[in-house]
């Protein structure tokens, strides 16, 4: 029997309770441990969206799901998750992989949309730590065009718009997002914003949105500058021009987490209110099947490229 390839599920890791949340932020700041008034104000945060955030939970269905569906034709696939800032680590995972006896690898980020700040980042590391342990390791680059996440965000956009009167589809403005990374990235020709910008275009025209737009959310709070405009002054500019009705739809988030569930749900929703302007969010795909399916499709591009021996 040949042994199963082992796929690396990849996420951004988010804590499991309150008492984390220090640890977990002063992981995302590279060791230097936030100052108290910024603790304060993201565990009150999460306070707001319930005390934690269900991302830990979903991912783990969509682990359970993308194996069950790897090995729905009888194939032999083991998928393992590793987390960028929270246990289980990515470079630990590996290493328990190949202690599992994994030689042939799959790393998939859970983020459609590749740049070299994100899915560059989450790659390299699982690819180091393969090399170190010899188990072969291919990744995922991007999965922002598969037809099956394009069906998942499709359906989602038609449910949302129905939750518009017919005066207010009338004139309304569909504003797709992402988060916000450094501004440098530009210069190095990265494909993040492109990325983004063809699966927007490719959702307008499935569902013949003509009045649409694509703004940034959830920057960091550093001295730099970072991609804009930002979602909440894309927000502005409508209601200046006598908009009252706005759909968004993050593209680049796959999950509920805390920049949907905040970011979005509380202080988009509340500043749209203040704004006098009905907002609406498409739901998250979280397991959805269909956006399993286009992971299952990507990671089984890459396994034709490596010409992978295992799993069949």
């Amino acid at each position: 029997m040949n042994k199963p390839i082992g796929i690396l599920l990849m996420a951004y890791g988010t804590p499991r309770s309150l008492d984390e949340v220090e640890a977990y932020y002063t992981h995302i700041r590279r060791g230097n441990k936030p100052s108290q008034a910024l603790l304060d104000e993201l565990i009150g945060r999460y306070k707001a969206i319930g005390g934690v955030s269900p991302l830990n939970e979903i991912t783990d269905e969509q682990a359970r799901r993308l194996e069950q569906t790897l090995n729905a034709k009888g194939s032999q696939y083991k998928v393992y998750i590793g987390m960028k800032h929270a246990e289980p680590f990515i470079a630990d995972v590996v290493r328990r992989m190949a202690d599992d006896g994994i030689a042939e690898a799959v790393g998939v980020v859970l983020a459609p949309h590749y740049s070299t700040m994100s899915v560059g980042v989450y790659t390299k590391e699982a690819q180091e730590a393969a090399k170190a342990v010899g188990l072969e390791m291919k990744c995922v680059s991007s999965w922002h065009m598969q037809d099956a996440f394009l069906d998942a965000l499709e359906a989602r956009l038609r449910d949302a718009l129905e939750r518009f009167s017919e005066d207010e589809r009338r004139q309304l403005k569909v504003v797709f997002s992402a988060h916000s990374l450094p501004e440098r990235i530009l210069a190095l020709g990265d494909p993040y914003p492109k990325q983004l910008l063809e699966t927007s275009q490719a959702l307008a025209e499935r569902v013949q949105i003509r009045d649409w737009q694509f703004a940034w959310q959830s920057a960091g709070r550093t001295a730099e500058p970072w991609l804009g405009p930002d979602l909440l002054l894309v927000m502005d500019e409508l209601a200046e021009t006598g908009y009252h009705a706005m759909l968004s739809c993050p593209v680049g988030f796959v999950a509920d987490h805390l920049e949907v569930l905040y970011d979005l749900d509380i202080e988009a929703r509340q500043h749209a209110s203040q704004k006098g302007i009905h907002f609406e969010r498409t739901a998250s795909l979280n397991a959805d099947q269909r956006m399993i399916d286009a992971l299952v499709a990507a990671i089984h591009e890459v396994e034709g490229e490596s010409h992978f021996t295992g799993a069949r």
